[in-house]
């Protein structure tokens, strides 16, 4: 974590930095020594050492393991499925080795090849220099039949590991011959920065026999499935998730033009369509939710080429949770041709200039027809309505259809509308698994007295499980007016209390991990890792009686409510034809009047 954020004490067992998934001036990124939790309260995430690895570096839970498990010298045990585990994990990193030590050869070759001078040629022409092709660790694939496989067979690397890995091939003659000849080549890493594969690009002239395909890949291994890869995702995963933006590009020299021109975010398919399978990895890169607070663009041509790709890559936009765009270069120049042409600016000013996808699509279907007749728009209207549809929010698929009326001239909005709402019925109504409002952190009535107490009494149950048990076990869940603090409560409920949890637990971090677990809903798993790491309101150690007075003062403001409620009700009752409900009413006044004064005995008086 350390190399991610520059964390000072802030308090005991407290250290406050600048978060590193979001930008801001003053640090509001906590982390709890005592617990081991870390929680941004600007951003909302939160989690352990492994959450942190994985949204950093955008892993998965075995990956951020085994990186962590690496850096400590400590070997992991694979548990479930006897030897099997450890045998698939044993072969990923012989091959993940393999893959390093082929990146390294290819590397030397284009610096020391004399037959490499058709890679620096084909940089060269790019703008690309030395120090370029290093930072991206291009290199050149020999144009020998085996250079590669005589290399990594020297280097105690098995036939069957070079063709597992997709590096060798079985030759006509019988014997192993490496995949790529007299090719730039350029390494493709996966999330964890491991390479996993390779992109080359012909050198060879078009005519030349045998010269191949102009690009490619290595073919489906154990490591590498082009569908699940995005080229420069390993360079650009943390300024995602910083800037909460991914921009798609389709060579891996555009790739290269967009990072040099400060495009960091920038990302390539690796030699295949934008398909489902990138797009949980273009989520996980952005820890996508429903705040659609980020931003996914794509970068095509404004021929009808692009406009295909465009209506393939809306196809997945009702996946995404955050916007998709697109970025259109009219004359049809991919980003390394505008970067080569106009410098950096250029490049950044077409990633500016994006569109709406749903926009972009819904005007390459008009552009079909013509619209000069009152037959051609009704017929453009009737094709775009099904992509309007499409659109999961309501009032955006409002919005665009007012906008079709507009694009259509049909100058009836009305009539548009009710068009396109006629569609939809015929689809069948509203899609299935809409996703669910998120939880409310406060309540209509939740007064701010209550919010701060009730989340006190959270935090000390949460951090101080042995102190807070006992008192905290009898709190009902409705002392808790906050809907998100009702539903922590009843979370604890649910795993036995505090006073069961700690004791099957049998530590703080234990307990705090079980009840992030527990949680049904990722915004709850967040607040309870947030009440985790929070700094409890005690000028001192916490003991039983700030215990007991943050408890009781939960109790006083219920008992308080309760009361109130009860007066209002007295107030509405006759005094002739109600005397019965004023006597009991005045009863239960009385107790709940010297209920709330024993409270306010036990040093809880003042809010």
């Amino acid at each position: 974590m350390a190399e991610h954020v520059q964390l000072r004490p802030a308090g005991r067992n407290e250290l406050v930095g600048l978060c590193p998934f979001h930008d801001e001036k003053s640090p509001s990124f906590y982390v709890n020594a005592a617990t081991g939790l870390f929680h941004c309260f600007g951003c909302q995430q939160g989690g352990d050492v492994y959450s942190f690895v994985r949204e950093i570096d955008g892993l998965t839970f075995r990956e951020a393991a085994e990186r962590l498990a690496r850096r400590a010298g400590v070997a992991l045990t694979y548990e479930g499925g006897g030897t099997t585990d450890r045998t698939v994990s044993s072969q990923r990193q012989r091959l993940l080795e393999t893959h390093r030590a082929a990146a390294e050869f290819y590397a030397e070759q284009l610096e020391s090849q004399a037959s490499a001078r058709a890679g620096w040629d084909f940089l060269a022409a790019r703008g690309f220099d030395l120090t370029t092709a290093a930072r991206f660790e291009v290199g050149y694939a020999p144009t020998g039949w085996d250079t590669l496989t005589r290399h990594l067979l020297a280097r105690r690397f098995t036939g069957e590991e070079l063709v597992l890995g997709g590096l060798a091939k079985q030759g006509a003659r019988g014997g192993l011959i490496d995949r790529f000849h007299h090719r730039l080549m350029w390494p493709i890493r996966d999330l964890a920065g491991e390479v996993v594969g390779f992109g080359g690009r012909r050198l060879a002239e078009d005519d030349a026999p045998n010269a191949g395909p102009k690009y490619l890949n290595t073919p489906d291994t154990p490591l590498f499935k082009k569908a699940n890869l995005l080229y420069g995702a390993d360079l650009a995963r943390r300024d995602i998730a910083r800037r909460y933006q991914v921009v798609v590009v389709e060579g891996y020299t555009d790739v290269m033009a967009c990072h040099l021109a400060g495009v960091t975010t920038a990302v390539a398919t690796c030699g295949t369509a934008f398909g489902s399978e990138h797009v949980a990895v273009v989520r996980r890169l952005l820890m996508d939710s429903d705040e659609r607070r980020g931003e996914v663009i794509f970068t095509f041509d404004g021929d009808a080429a692009g406009q295909k790709a465009a209506l393939r890559a809306f196809e997945h936009e009702e996946r995404f949770a955050t916007q998709t765009f697109v970025a259109v270069e009219p004359s049809g120049r991919d980003p390394c041709e505008l970067w080569m042409s106009g410098g950096d600016g250029a490049v950044r000013d077409l990633v500016a200039s994006r569109v709406p996808l749903v926009e972009f699509a819904i005007r390459g279907v008009l552009d079909r027809y013509d619209l000069n007749t009152t037959e051609g728009r009704l017929a453009a209207l009737d094709a775009a309505a099904p992509l309007v549809n499409r659109l999961k929010d309501a009032a955006l698929r409002h919005r665009y259809a007012v906008n079709l009326d507009r694009w259509l001239g049909f100058l009836d909005e009305r009539f548009v509308v009710g068009r396109v709402a006629e569609h939809r019925s015929r689809q069948g109504g509203e899609r299935a698994g809409a996703r669910s409002a998120p939880m409310r952190r406060r309540g209509a009535g939740a007064d701010d007295a209550a919010v701060i107490v009730e989340r006190e009494a959270l935090k000390l149950a949460v951090q101080y499980p042995g102190l807070a048990g006992p008192m905290f076990d009898t709190l009902g869940p409705e002392m808790f007016t906050v809907p998100a603090h009702r539903a922590v409560r009843d979370l604890i409920a649910e795993a036995g209390g505090v006073c069961a949890g700690l004791a099957r637990s049998g530590e703080v971090t234990t307990w705090v991990a079980e009840l992030a677990a527990a949680a049904s809903e990722e915004e709850l798993r967040r607040f309870v890792t947030a009440l985790a790491v929070e700094r409890v309101l005690c000028d001192h150690d916490v003991d039983d009686r700030y215990v007991d007075e943050q408890m009781s003062r939960v109790q006083e403001l219920h008992v308080t409510r309760r009361i109130t409620d009860l007066k209002s009700r007295v107030q509405r009752l006759n005094g002739v034809t109600d005397a019965e409900a004023l006597r009991r009413a005045f009863g239960e006044l009385i107790a709940l009047e010297q209920h709330k004064h024993q409270l306010r005995e036990r040093g809880v008086g003042a809010a």
